[in-house]
Order: C-alpha cells, then structure tokens, then sequence
C-alpha cells in the first residue's frame, strides 16, 4: 500500500489528507511537532480574548483521525533523506515515505534586532505562542506594557487581543501609514485613526532599533530609531511572517525563499512536494505572489495535490484573488485586485467613497482606458463573494458593476446600505448618471 507521509498539520497538510482519503485507502501518516492535533490557526486571538477554550479551535473530534486511519505522529523532522524516502525525527527513529508532502507552513520574521530572543519577546503564529503570550501577559499588572513591531494582520490581531486586558499597547509601524503598501491611502488613513481610537500608541514611520533586558535576561524596554526608549514587558515581533524550511536546506529538495514546485506543487525532486505558506511557485500566478501565507489557498493547494495523488493529475489554480480581515472592529473584504498607491498599475485607476461619519468605506479599482472592473476593498460592508468573482470571472465594466452593486450586498434586510450614497459619488466624480438597479436573486444564484 502507498504510504503519504505529510509534514505538518496546518490547513494545508490536514485537506490534502482529508481529501486523499476521500479518493483512495492509502495510508496516511501526518507529523506536527506543534499540536497532536489539527486546530484553526486564526481562532488563536479569540482564545486569548476568552471568547473560546482552546480545545473548540479543533474543527474534528480527536476520534476523527483514527476513524478515517490517518495516523497522526508528535515529532519535529530534522532530515530527509529522499534518496532512501525517510525522514529523521529529532524524538529519534526514522519515518519512511512513498510520496512525501512539505506542508509545514511559516514563522514569524526576525530582523537581527538585538535582543530578539530575549524572555518576553515573541510572534503570534503557534500554540505555543499563546501559551507564551498567556504567561508574559496575563493581566496589566503582570505586564505594564507591550509593544508590537510590524504593522501587519497579525500585529492588529495581537494589539486586539492586548487591549482586551486592558494592557497598553504600543505600535511600531515603520511605514508612513498603516499596510500602505497593501490598503490604498484612504484606507490606510481610516484604519490608522481606527487604532489611536482604540487608545493604541501608533508611531509611524518608526523602526525597533534593540530590546533592552533586565538582570534575568527578560525584555524591559526597546529603543527606537527616533532616539526614545519604551519601557515594556513585552515585545510582540509581527513584522510578517517567511516558509518554514530550515530543515530542508542540505535535503537537496530546491529552495528560494520557500520550497520551489511548479504549477502541480511539485519539487524537483520526484514524489517530493509542497503546499501552503511554504510552497513558493517558479513563476507567480497572474499578480498573486508567489508565496502566499493565505488560509484559503492552503486549503486550495492541499484540495489540488490531492486529485493528482489519486490519479486525476490536477494543475493548482486558485482563481480570483480575494482575501478578509479585520481591523479591530472593522471588517475588511477584498474581492481583485485594488493595489495601494505604491504598486497600482499604470492603467488603474480607483474610486474610493467613505462614509461622512462612520468607520465604512469602499475603494473600486478598474482599468481607465477599458474601463474594466479589477476589483474591490471593503471596509464595514459585508459584500458577497460568489457576486464579485461572477464579475470578475465575466469582465464586467465598472459601470456595470456600480449598477447592480445592491446585487452583492450581503444581506440588506439585517445591513444598512449604501448603494445610494456611494452611486451618487460616483456619478459626480465620473460624469454618469447611473440609476442603481438589482436582479432576482434567484436569477443570480442560478448562474452562480
């Protein structure tokens, strides 16, 4: 019987198991030093924040595993040999493999800074990191202040989590303006005055130059590249996240900055392959990145190499970009492609409409000569996906798309609406005068 040995229980690793067992009774083996057990990496925040108890994050029973004979082992690899097809585990003892999936993910970036390893200074990506962070921050009292470096998703999330304990909260963001070089400048702009709302000493433009420690070799204060120095007891690093491949770099398997696999996520080395936050492609698809540390791709590419270990060999193609977030209380969607100022393309153009009193606002992005639809941001209106890709998939102009708009409200008998305002703008802005309509819903989801 073939055996699949997988590296890593992440949404990458967990639906390429899933899905290989569906298709076939191969037998399956998953190694994780992280967990026993597969758990939902995002939920992490809400543990911490008491909304949930660890063991809900775990989206399967722990039966779920033996009743569908995926063996699960609690190890950390340290080689592989992929001449004689086995893995060496640091806990000893050696694991052979017919077909060897990488799936072991990402962690956290770490710049050099002195005193970077020092106690209390960590990321939020692993268990282990909210068992750490549930030690060094437990209370305003244990920890006087925190200070987070990286102005990313997962620096929002940690700084959420913090002020939820009522802990003061630093942020250094060396950008001018909160993820510019994602979120055009209007968006950034109502995301950094959503922050110093929440009472979150943002400094911008402001780069971790050391962290300090005390006598027991723990973090008390960080200094900065503008000469002031915070007093802290802990220093959260989120300053983004890279592949998770130390273990492979004298495997022989082709590294970049993440594992290299082409279009069907495979390496160069046969029966050898790789997907999620580790899988870097030789050439980027379309304008995605060609490393993605994205949830929904993870399970997309384990979805993918599955079909093609099962005998229906299957290219990985992950369709329109889209992508969800949140901002403390803001909800974020984004369906296309809007790109910041910094990397917009040379025929994009944006509309962007923010609400006069509320935290709520859309950016359009759209071809200026064909005008296009490319895309959209989303900040505080819950927008329907299946619609926009629809769009997306059939080339929509962007008059069309500001026309139906209401069509991909998401549910606009609980939601406020905006279509009116928002078409209103726009027409001022670009000389139309469009007159909002909305098809039958049952009409749209046939087609969807």
């Amino acid at each position: 019987m073939e055996h699949i040995v997988i590296i890593g229980n992440g949404i990458a690793g967990v639906s390429a198991a899933r899905h290989i067992r569906k298709n076939s009774d191969k037998k399956i083996t998953i190694v994780s030093t992280e967990t026993e057990y597969f758990f939902s990496r995002t939920a992490l925040m809400y543990v911490y924040m008491g909304h949930m108890k660890f063991e809900h994050t775990q989206p399967y029973e722990n039966w779920f595993w033996k009743k569908n004979s995926i063996d699960l082992v609690k190890g950390f690899v340290t080689t592989v040999d992929h001449k004689n097809k086995k893995l060496t585990l640091r806990e000893g003892g050696e694991l052979g493999y017919d077909k060897l999936i990488i799936a072991t993910g990402s962690k956290p970036n770490k710049f050099g800074w002195p005193g970077q390893d020092l106690k209390g200074v960590q990321g939020l990506y692993h268990r282990q990191d909210l068992e750490k962070l549930e030690a060094n921050a437990p209370n305003n009292k244990v920890c006087k202040r925190a200070v987070i470096v990286g102005g990313g998703l997962i620096g929002i999330e940690l700084a959420e989590m913090l002020v939820t304990r009522n802990i003061p909260v630093t942020f250094l963001v060396r950008e001018t303006s909160f993820w510019n070089g994602v979120l055009p400048k209007g968006e950034s702009a109502l995301i950094n005055e959503h922050i110093l709302e929440h009472h979150i000493d943002l400094r911008l433009a402001t780069n971790l130059v050391e962290i300090i420690s005390d006598e027991n070799g723990r973090a008390k204060a960080v200094t900065t590249d503008k000469g002031d120095t915070i007093e802290c007891n802990v220093v959260g690093l989120t300053a983004g996240v890279s592949p998770n491949i130390d273990f492979l770099k004298d495997s022989g398997i082709e590294l970049g900055r993440g594992v290299k696999v082409n279009r069907f996520l495979e390496t160069n080395i046969p029966d050898v392959y790789a997907i999620g936050d580790c899988a870097e492609q030789h050439e980027a698809i379309g304008n995605r990145r060609p490393i993605e540390a994205v949830w929904y791709t993870g399970r997309m590419m384990g979805e993918t190499l599955a079909q093609t270990l099962c005998g229906n060999r299957r290219s990985y193609n992950p369709g329109h970009w889209f992508n969800s977030a949140k901002f403390l209380d803001i909800e974020y969607q984004t369906y296309g492609w809007v790109f910041s100022e910094r990397g917009m393309k040379d025929y994009e153009q944006h509309f962007h409409w923010r609400h006069a009193t509320e935290k709520i606002c859309i950016t359009v992005s759209f071809d200026k000569n064909t005008k296009k639809f490319l895309g959209i941001n989303t900040f505080g209106i819950r927008m329907r996906h299946a619609i926009f890709d629809r769009w997306l998939t059939e080339e929509r102009g962007v008059d069309h798309v500001m026309e139906y708009l209401k069509d991909a409200n998401f549910d606009p008998e609980f939601y406020a609406v905006y279509e009116q305002e928002i078409l209103a703008q726009y027409n001022a802005e670009f000389g139309t005068s469009i007159v909002p309509k909305k098809k039958s819903w049952k009409r749209i989801f046939e087609r969807v």
